[in-house]
């Protein structure tokens, strides 16, 4: 996807939008939901916000900082991180930083478009799903999401993980992996892609179906 292309402005558009749908859910949560768990294990739904603040925003040398602070580990500085943002504000000034960067084009280092968008897609479902809250994914959104997540590696590894699977969407025109077939909306095949949801085959391993 190249800068200024096309189909860059569309997902940027589409990250716009997710920004703006997600402003107004969190400004109908009440206290108790800002804190309760996310799909996320060990962060509250403030954390998660916290993170997704962080991400849309972050620049190099306050990365570097950060990792260096984490002793190396990303995925402890990303959880450090969104704990002390989402402690030192309330969530009204969380809600208000969020609708202020709707429109901010940002990406830090190795990322792109699409990963922001992802972020959001896969983050918004780690804040509705334990609330019990219904939040719809565009197709396209999707797609283009999963697709980012199924080519790259670290850190869903999704080629690996899901050796052996053939995905295919019911909803949009996508598919890849060979195997046994896992058929499913595109939504949930992101979700699955990043981890949220294990394929049926490791729900049964697992006794969980």
């Amino acid at each position: 996807m190249g800068a200024g292309s096309s189909t860059e402005e569309l997902v940027w558009a589409a990250v716009a939008a997710e920004r703006a749908s997600l402003t107004e859910l969190l400004r109908g949560l009440s206290d108790d939901q800002w804190d309760h768990p996310s799909l996320c294990e060990g962060w509250r739904v403030r954390d998660v916000v916290a993170h997704i603040l962080l991400t849309s925003q972050a620049k190099l040398g306050w990365l570097l900082r950060q990792v260096a602070r984490a002793r190396g580990s990303v995925a402890r500085m990303n959880f450090d991180t969104a704990i002390r943002y989402a402690d030192s504000r309330s969530p009204r000034a969380l809600t208000d930083e969020l609708h202020a960067i709707i429109d901010i084009r940002h990406t830090p280092l190795s990322t792109n478009a699409v990963d922001r968008l992802m972020d959001l897609l896969v983050h918004g479902q780690d804040i509705a799903v334990p609330l019990g809250i219904r939040r719809d994914m565009p197709v396209d959104a999707a797609r283009w999401s999963v697709e980012r997540v199924w080519q790259g590696g670290w850190p869903f590894h999704a080629r690996r993980q899901l050796a052996g699977h053939r995905l295919t969407a019911t909803d949009t025109d996508w598919s890849a992996g060979s195997g046994t077939p896992i058929a499913a909306p595109i939504a949930d095949l992101l979700l699955l892609v990043t981890s949220r949801i294990p394929a049926p085959d490791q729900a049964r391993r697992h006794g969980t179906d």
